[in-house]
């Protein structure tokens, strides 16, 4: 686990959400995405995107794709435009020998993988996380981040220590959660989870950083 990475990770939300960006992105990796899940789950993120190296379409971030204006805001001529052929071109594949085929599939692979978002041996280097960020009332639902565990001295906690943190008292170098909104993420086997679920599992483990 590089803490260091995850602390690049959360200066930069917390950079992103003062500059009122909506949309930004970071390298994917597993720890990453695991604890940008949990920060969506809390309410601080609206969506969490895998993709490549350009912005992900809006349509595929909200999940509802929309290719076409709907029929009843289309004359006749405009729905004979879009019904024709033309309008949709197909390449042609004929006289093109078995290799340049070959090459045909797997380049129309790689881009069907990276519309879907799929990690693939050739294209996990360039993965990147969109992520999209929160706005309340023209101010980040995402003011303060930052970690708790360094790489030279990494927090590991029990349940009885997390449940002081999650009462608002301080455990050890962790300080309890005193403001509203905020909330504290813990690494743990079953992966990365806010404080309040750890203690509602009865789950220890590092603790990472602090939201709010």
């Amino acid at each position: 686990m590089s803490l260091v990475n995850l602390s690049h990770l959360c200066s930069h939300l917390q950079n992103a959400s003062k500059a009122r960006l909506g949309l930004t992105s970071a390298p994917y990796t597993k720890l990453h995405l695991s604890l940008l899940h949990s920060l969506q789950r809390s309410g601080f993120l609206s969506t969490v995107t895998i993709g490549g190296s350009t912005p992900p379409s809006p349509s595929s971030i909200l999940a509802h794709p929309h290719p076409l204006p709907r029929s009843t805001h289309l004359s006749d001529e405009e729905l004979a435009h879009f019904s024709s052929p033309s309008v949709y071109p197909t390449s042609s594949t004929e006289g093109l020998s078995p290799d340049a085929l070959g090459e045909l599939a797997a380049q129309g692979e790689g881009e069907e993988a990276d519309r879907e978002g799929i990690i693939t041996q050739t294209n996990r280097a360039t993965r990147r996380l969109w992520i999209g960020l929160k706005y309340w009332n023209s101010e980040p639902v995402l003011s303060q981040m930052g970690m708790i565990s360094k790489p030279t001295r990494r927090i590991r906690m029990g349940v009885e220590g997390l449940r002081d943190i999650a009462k608002g008292e301080r455990s050890g170098y962790v300080k309890g959660l005193r403001g509203m909104g905020e909330c504290l993420y813990v690494s743990t086997d079953r992966g990365i989870m806010e404080v309040r679920e750890c203690v509602e599992r009865g789950v220890g483990g590092m603790v990472l950083c602090r939201a709010m």
